[in-house]
């Protein structure tokens, strides 16, 4: 990887957030991560991230007949939201100027969503935590991530995962499992491979928006990526 970026958009799991915990927040993944979003911020690469709920709760998970899929889509919205003021509070309390801003309406706990304003506090040096989703039920944080890149004129968006790349089958289940150093969209869709979710995948392939699929073990991890050292997949 060559190219050099100048603003990206850094996807997170909730799950990620959760470390050897069944649930919540590992503080110490929780300093790791800002840590990392730290250190590629003070190089220069303005960083827009999107974070899911998963360590407290995904809708599309709903197993209740009882609850609707809308009601369970608000809620994991909701999750991200907890999770977008945890990341916020620790970035801030590291020096980084930090907002968060919101597509789902909750005035008293992040700012609402528009193209203006994320355009300007970018121009300003914050980072921005995109949460909320879309603000609409349906949606998932994957193709929430993919249209804010694109709405941010992102260079990338680069995927925090469990394992370092996109494999030809669950490498946690076949030892001999390959992963590709690169893959197309197309290949993506016709092989479904787990990237992403079609409706994202499909977005980036439309908008020509590059995928980088790597693992978040440290607090090098981003950065390493970044710089085109270490295991990952490009999508493109």
């Amino acid at each position: 990887m060559s190219k050099t970026y100048k603003r990206i958009l850094l996807k997170l799991s909730g799950e990620g957030l959760m470390g050897s915990q069944p649930f919540g927040i590992d503080e110490n993944v929780l300093n790791t991560v800002t840590d990392s979003i730290k250190k590629v911020h003070n190089q220069g690469i303005e960083l827009c991230i999107v974070i899911g709920g998963g360590n407290f709760y995904r809708g599309v998970n709903n197993k209740n007949e009882n609850i609707s899929r809308s009601v369970a889509d608000q809620a994991g919205m909701l999750a991200t939201i907890i999770n977008a003021l945890f990341l916020k509070s620790t970035l801030i309390a590291k020096g980084v100027k930090c907002e968060v801003l919101s597509g789902l309406n909750a005035p008293q706990l992040v700012e609402a969503y528009t193209h203006r304003k994320a355009q300007e506090l970018l121009n300003n040096g914050y980072v921005i935590i995109f949460a909320g989703g879309t603000g609409n039920p349906y949606f998932t944080t994957d193709t929430g991530a993919t249209l804010r890149a694109l709405e941010t004129d992102c260079d990338a968006l680069f995927k925090a995962t469990q394992v370092d790349g996109v494999y030809d089958s669950d490498p946690k289940k076949n030892p001999n499992a390959v992963r590709y150093s690169e893959v197309t969209y197309d290949e993506v869709i016709s092989k479904e491979l787990k990237v992403m979710d079609m409706t994202a995948i499909s977005m980036a392939r439309e908008n020509k928006l590059p995928i980088i699929i790597f693992k978040q073990e440290d607090v090098n991890s981003l950065g390493k990526v970044l710089s085109g050292k270490g295991n990952y997949t490009t999508v493109k």
